[in-house]
């Protein structure tokens, strides 16, 4: 496997909320990123995918919730989140497409 293949397993997708939007003002950007993946991997992937130097990262995992599928109970998978905080000067802008 690849060195990019590896660093694209890591980060799954840019998540665009409104919380993210915020944090975004603050010089952080909020990644969809695997749930076996730790926080010096998703910096290593974040700088090298997109040439920005890494201050900080937060990470969180979301329990998925058990829901109704067409009338059978299902759970909704488990989503980690990173808060990827990048240094003074380096911005990515996720709002226009990968």
């Amino acid at each position: 496997m690849s060195a990019n293949a590896t660093h694209y397993d890591v980060i799954r997708k840019p998540i665009i909320t409104e919380k993210s939007t915020m944090a975004s003002e603050h010089g952080a950007v909020v990644f969809e990123v695997s749930i076996d993946s730790n926080k010096p991997q998703i910096k290593e992937a974040v700088e090298a995918l997109f040439g920005v130097k890494v201050k900080a990262v937060n990470t969180t995992i979301t329990k998925g919730k058990v829901k109704r599928f067409k009338g059978t109970m299902g759970k909704r998978k488990d989503v980690k989140k990173a808060y990827v905080t990048l240094e003074e000067g380096n911005t990515i802008d996720v709002s226009t497409g990968l």
